[in-house]
């Protein structure tokens, strides 16, 4: 009587497991990795102080009422206070929203940037790792080729070619930068390429053009979205390093790195006037790289319950 009762109760829990099981909703890959991006607390907060970096780039130069432009030789230099927040520059401007005009500039540039290289880069690294073999070589070799020109020599020559400005900016750091990213592409279609569903939709004869848009690139689009995140705060110190070289924004344009590089001259003695660029180039940067480790984790599909 007791060994009947035993397996009954075991009979009985395994039917509310098997309950438990056909009760709980079937979540999508997309849905599970967004739940576990917002358990992660660190990715949550950074990806929250993007979107409030974002906002305030848009609206943030009207706030205060001051034109970013605006010259007035009788507030040169002042301290942070109540009615210039950030203070004021050399010839007179208010660096609170100059730092806002800078940094939709630096975002801009940051963003176009990464979504040139991941076009081109996804296009080119598809159509090498989908052909392989002779296909594959010649294209990894100018790959090579490019990879191995230096980044200055590049800048440079289209510094000479183009009007320095946002758009000559992006044409040089994205001539050559979007060969990382056909490399991690390239990568993750030879892995792919050779699953039995891909093997399957050849055989019945669809196109390559069809295998690579509906089959391959979305299988890469998870550890495409971590490159990104890892992309746009390069681009953004790059802004900022060719800035210093004189070879950035040019007034009366300005950015990020514009506003660093303008008051690094004056770091002695109104040492605020570099400090609040800085500090949102490192807090924007800090920001993607926390995320990109975020969405690391929330994609990979070995973590998936």
């Amino acid at each position: 009587m007791a060994q009947l009762s035993k397996e009954k109760f075991i009979i009985i829990g395994c039917e509310n497991a098997n309950a438990d099981e056909i009760l709980r909703p079937s979540i999508t890959y997309w849905q599970d990795a967004w739940r576990r991006l917002k358990q992660n607390k660190v990715a949550t907060a950074s990806l929250i102080m993007l979107i409030l970096i974002s906002i305030m780039t848009i609206f943030g130069q009207y706030i205060n009422g001051f034109n970013f432009e605006v010259k007035n030789d009788a507030l040169v230099n002042m301290s942070p206070n109540s009615v210039h927040w950030f203070g004021t520059d050399n010839i007179g401007r208010d660096v609170f929203s100059r730092v806002w005009a800078g940094g939709r500039v630096s975002i801009i540039i940051g963003i176009v940037g990464t979504l040139v290289d991941t076009i081109v880069g996804s296009i080119y690294g598809g159509i090498s790792g989908f052909f392989g073999g002779i296909v594959d070589d010649i294209m990894m070799r100018i790959v090579e080729i490019l990879g191995s020109i230096p980044y200055l020599v590049v800048v440079i020559l289209v510094s000479l070619i183009f009007q320095k400005g946002i758009l000559s900016i992006i044409i040089a750091m994205t001539i050559t930068g979007w060969v990382s990213m056909a490399r991690l592409v390239r990568g993750q279609l030879l892995q792919i390429k050779e699953q039995e569903y891909v093997l399957a939709a050849a055989a019945l004869g669809a196109n390559p053009s069809r295998i690579i848009a509906k089959h391959l690139l979305p299988n890469t689009l998870g550890i495409m979205i971590v490159a990104i995140t890892f992309d746009v705060p390069s681009f953004i110190f790059g802004e900022a390093f060719l800035s210093f070289l004189g070879q950035g924004i040019q007034s009366p344009h300005t950015s990020w790195g514009a506003l660093a590089a303008a008051a690094q001259g004056n770091l002695m003695f109104y040492p605020y006037q570099l400090f609040f660029p800085s500090l949102f180039i490192s807090l924007t940067m800090l920001s993607f790289t926390l995320l990109g480790d975020g969405l690391r984790d929330a994609l990979d599909p070995r973590l998936r319950q």
